[in-house]
């Protein structure tokens, strides 16, 4: 959570962190992924604003060596359809991707074999791959490093939790913190994750955000493949890509019911691996037979059950009330437009790089989703 509050500074930021190692984290659970193969205009536009702020992170943030160079390792998405039905979604969302100067392009299966002979095939119809600005970052090297520069630039971290908000004619006046601090604010930016809910509670808002487990594996195989792995959606849900040079990174949702967890359950409740993706990657591709698990973790997704979309401004009524919240596993590249959208509101109280608006709080209540289809 931020605040903007009065301190030493006319005018001084205060930011709240429960875990401030953000060992459980989303960022440290992150797979650090860039697309822009979204179904709705806003988020197309949010990813492409993320994968240049990560091209310019070094201009803004000096000489980093978090961050990679190339600072985005494009092998791209590459979302396979096994059916006329599916594809036919594929194209609409290419359409939109295209209009907004996305280079996604659908594939047949043939052309996706002749592109990645170690796939198998024969059942899909067709593919959609972009392969500009589109794979992995160091997301959690970029957090530490702006957190550091923040703080070079007088912003405060504090390692506590915010357990009371006080309301008062409709605006929040203070926090209560947990070992009893009570700190007057200007405005406050719920940015809790997963926790974003039991925050909003404390000013009596309901949020419908909730933790959702997301299993993530590392593994190694006998004759890694001669090229790298875009990040590969099947048709089941499991997902996978290269993670180094010779090694691979998958990942999936629960296999029955994707439901909400409890925000501290970091424990697999299932064996995804051997029940789930191992039969599914060594079907689709059949040098991954040999796969050994090297490394593995369970995050959470901060999940907006409402329409999977962020939410992003202020709250209809307490509008000193603020969220960056409910990105639904998109987070690490959608917090830089987010992020930047949140600080325009406080500053000049407008949107001015992206209009953000149509993530905001006011269409909960007035039950107007933007749903975003693509949500792995």
């Amino acid at each position: 959570m931020a605040l903007e509050h009065q301190s030493r500074l006319q005018r001084s930021i205060l930011v709240v962190e429960r875990d401030s190692s953000l060992q459980y984290s989303a960022t440290k659970a992150s797979n650090n992924c860039m697309r822009q193969q979204f179904a709705t205009k806003i988020n197309v536009e949010i990813a492409q604003y993320a994968a240049d702020f990560v091209k310019r992170f070094g201009n803004y943030f000096g000489s980093d060596p978090c961050v990679p160079n190339p600072p985005i390792r494009d092998f791209g998405y590459l979302y396979l359809s096994d059916s006329k039905d599916f594809t036919q979604v594929l194209e609409k969302d290419q359409q939109l991707q295209s209009q907004l100067g996305a280079g996604t392009q659908i594939l047949s299966g043939k052309t996706v074999k002749e592109k990645y002979p170690f796939f198998h095939t024969d059942d899909l119809d067709s593919a959609s791959l972009n392969t500009k600005d589109e794979g992995c970052f160091n997301a959690l090297g970029m957090v530490e490093w702006m957190r550091s520069a923040s703080c070079e630039n007088g912003v405060e971290y504090v390692s506590n939790e915010v357990v009371n908000l006080f309301v008062v004619n409709d605006q929040v006046e203070a926090i209560e913190l947990r070992d009893g601090q009570k700190i007057r604010a200007s405005k406050i930016v719920n940015a809790a994750g997963t926790r974003a809910s039991q925050v909003a509670s404390l000013a009596g808002i309901e949020l419908p955000v909730e933790a959702r487990r997301r299993y993530t594996y590392i593994f190694s195989v006998e004759r890694p493949l001669e090229q790298d792995l875009p990040l590969t959606i099947d048709p089941s849900g499991v997902h996978f890509r290269s993670y180094t040079e010779n090694d691979y990174l998958v990942g999936c949702p629960p296999i029955e019911p994707d439901v909400a967890v409890d925000v501290n359950d970091f424990t697999f409740a299932e064996d995804a691996w051997k029940e789930k993706i191992f039969p599914i990657i060594s079907a689709r591709i059949p040098q991954f037979s040999t796969a050994r698990i090297t490394n593995s973790w369970m995050g959470h997704y901060e999940f907006n059950t409402f329409d999977h979309n962020a939410i992003v401004g202020p709250h209809s009524n307490i509008d000193n009330f603020l969220f960056c919240v409910g990105f639904s596993g998109h987070g690490s590249q959608q917090a830089p437009a987010c992020g930047r959208g949140i600080a325009e509101l406080i500053v000049y109280g407008v949107f001015k790089t992206l209009d953000l608006s149509a993530l905001s709080y006011d269409r909960i209540p007035r039950g107007l989703p933007l749903l975003e289809r693509a949500v792995i």
